[in-house]
């Protein structure tokens, strides 16, 4: 009896797909490291600048001392992610590991919910990182959204309302302080002058505040 051989189609931009079959061409090619199903489409992004891969480090730091002292939580970068019929990619990701009460899980190789907090960095992504990236993570919920726009130089902090995204202004002293994890403050104006040391210094303002304590005792109690 012949063998018969399974033919995957290969994975394009502009393929119009489920999840399921998303992740079974792109798990034939190995060789495609970024890619993405937002609303059914599928994207693949441009090589990754100097620009953006600086940006992401810098902001991977801010989010990874974060979560170096805070308990139960999780970091990544560019972590395929299953949200109900989508596959994102994003940048960065800070959440509530399940056993503390966060709203994602792992199954197999791949992240599956919606993180609480996401971050992209947004060069020549920024046109859908902005709109059908964003419906995305406002329809699944993801109750924080921070988007690093190199091209106008700015921080667009998007906190969910109502299931809405409202943009959160940094505060009097120009600082931007997460509602979801407690401490989580950034020195936006260092970031996007990738004063490093400035952004590290403002987060351990934040990790040494009352509100941060309080959040890891809150966290540590619940186990």
């Amino acid at each position: 009896m012949p063998t018969v051989v399974e033919v995957v189609p290969p994975l394009c931009a502009g393929d119009f797909l489920s999840a399921e079959e998303f992740l079974r061409r792109w798990e034939k090619q190995p060789r495609i490291k970024r890619a993405e199903l937002i609303k059914g489409v599928v994207y693949m992004p441009s090589p990754v600048s100097i620009q953006h891969g600086e940006m992401e480090n810098n902001v991977g730091t801010w989010l990874g001392t974060y979560r170096a002292f805070t308990p139960g939580t999780g970091v990544a970068h560019n972590a395929t992610t299953i949200i109900d019929d989508e596959v994102p990619q994003p940048d960065l990701h800070l959440r509530l590991l399940p056993e503390y009460g966060g709203q994602t899980w792992v199954e197999g190789d791949y992240l599956h919910g919606a993180p609480e907090l996401l971050v992209e960095v947004c060069v020549t992504s920024a046109a859908y990182d902005l709109h059908q990236k964003l419906e995305l993570y406002q329809e699944a919920r993801v109750r924080e959204y921070v988007a690093v726009v190199l091209h106008s130089n700015e921080i667009l902090w998007h906190r969910l309302v109502d299931g809405a995204y409202q943009i959160v202004p940094p505060d009097a002293a120009a600082i931007y302080r997460s509602q979801v994890f407690p401490g989580l403050w950034l020195n936006g104006s260092a970031l996007l002058d990738k004063r490093a040391d400035k952004v590290l210094a403002t987060l351990q303002e934040g990790i040494a505040s009352a509100e941060h304590r309080a959040f890891v005792e809150t966290l540590t109690s619940s186990r």
